[in-house]
C-alpha cells in the first residue's frame, strides 16, 4: 500500500488558532471534523513549499513566520499511511478568504478541545498548547477509532 505526504498548520492570532470545519465536501475523510489547514504535497515540493501553497489556497493568507513542530505518522486499516509535517505559524499577511473545503473560524485555544476533533489530533494539539518542542507521534486507527498512540 502506498503512502501520502501532507502538511498541517495551526495559524495563531490573539490566543486563537485558525480552524477549518470540514463541511463542504460530501466525500471527505475529515467530514464534520475541525482541523488545521494544509494538504497533500505536489510532485517535487518540499514540506515548506507545500505548507505555504496550501495555506494560501485554503485561507488567502501568506505565512511570514512559521515553525515545524512535529511529524505525525497515521496508520489505518482503511486508508493509506500518511506522514504529516505539523507546523504552527504566528505571523502572516493578506486577508482571510473563503475556503472551498469548509468553514474557517478563529477559535480560542482554551475552547479547542470542545470541538469535534480526531482523537489523535487531541494529543498533538495538547502538546502544541503546552509549548512542547519538536516531536514525532505515531497514531494507529481502526476505522475512526484511535487504537494506539506512540511518541517516538
Amino acid at each position: 500500500m502506498k503512502s501520502s505526504l501532507t502538511t498541517l498548520c495551526y495559524i495563531e492570532k490573539d490566543n486563537k488558532y485558525l480552524m477549518l470545519h470540514r463541511v463542504k465536501k460530501d466525500v471527505d475523510i475529515n467530514h464534520g471534523k475541525w482541523i488545521g489547514v494544509g494538504g497533500h504535497f505536489l510532485k517535487n515540493e518540499s514540506p515548506e513549499e507545500c505548507l505555504l501553497r496550501e495555506v494560501k489556497e485554503e485561507t488567502g493568507l501568506t505565512l511570514t513566520s512559521y515553525k515545524m513542530r512535529g511529524i505525525i505518522t497515521f496508520i489505518s486499516d482503511e486508508w493509506e499511511t500518511e506522514y504529516m509535517f505539523l507546523y504552527t505559524a504566528d505571523d502572516f499577511t493578506g486577508e482571510l478568504s473563503e475556503c472551498d473545503e469548509g468553514e474557517l473560524k478563529w477559535v480560542d485555544k482554551d475552547k479547542l478541545m470542545e470541538l469535534n476533533l480526531w482523537e489523535g489530533d487531541r494529543i498533538f494539539l495538547k502538546w502544541l498548547l503546552e509549548g512542547k518542542e519538536f516531536f514525532s507521534l505515531k497514531l494507529v486507527y481502526e476505522g475512526n477509532k484511535l487504537v494506539s498512540s506512540v511518541e517516538e
